[in-house]
This record gives C-alpha cells, sequence and structure tokens, in this order.
C-alpha cells in the first residue's frame, strides 16, 4: 500500500466530506461506509469523481461495490491497482 496513496486518499476524503481534521485521525483500519454520517450515496459518487480526478484513472459502475468503501486500506488498495501498470503477457519461445 503506497503511502503517498493513502495521504492523498486522506486529503480527497477530507476535502470532499467536509470533516476538517477527523481525516487525519483515519488509519488503514478506519471503517468508512456506515461510520462516516457524510459518506452517503451522493457523497460517494463525489468521492469518486475527486478519486478519478486526482489520480488521474477511471472506475467503472462495475469496479466498485460497499466493500471498497468499507475502509481506508480497502478503498487506498483499490486505488491502488488502478494504478498498478496492466500486466504485460509472458511470450513463449519454443
Amino acid at each position: 500500500m503506497s503511502m503517498s496513496t493513502l495521504s492523498a486518499l486522506k486529503a480527497i476524503i477530507r476535502d470532499t466530506l467536509d470533516i476538517g481534521a477527523r481525516a487525519e485521525a483515519l488509519t488503514l483500519d478506519s471503517p468508512l461506509l456506515g461510520s462516516l454520517p457524510e459518506l452517503d450515496s451522493i457523497a460517494i459518487i463525489h468521492l469518486i469523481a475527486a478519486i478519478e480526478h486526482h489520480f488521474d484513472v477511471v472506475v467503472e459502475d462495475d469496479e466498485v461495490s460497499a466493500e471498497t468503501f468499507e475502509t481506508l486500506a480497502n478503498l487506498s488498495a483499490f486505488i491502488d491497482g488502478k494504478l498498478a501498470p496492466p500486466a504485460t503477457p509472458l511470450t513463449r519461445y519454443g
């Protein structure tokens, strides 16, 4: 898990949900969905848009689930997965 992803994600959550210093108290194990009253269905849409803009990624509808937003670790891992370069197929010689 990238620390730069984590710190950027905390800033995005802080700004998008307008939760101020509470964002800095978030840890990898911090529950998000169901624990932050500000994180409702509309806020999730805004959060996804902010993530797409900041990290220059596209989040498809079928990639997002409640599990993605369950904890800060899950969301950070999801973003790291989006940022990872695509796997290169192995070439067989023979």
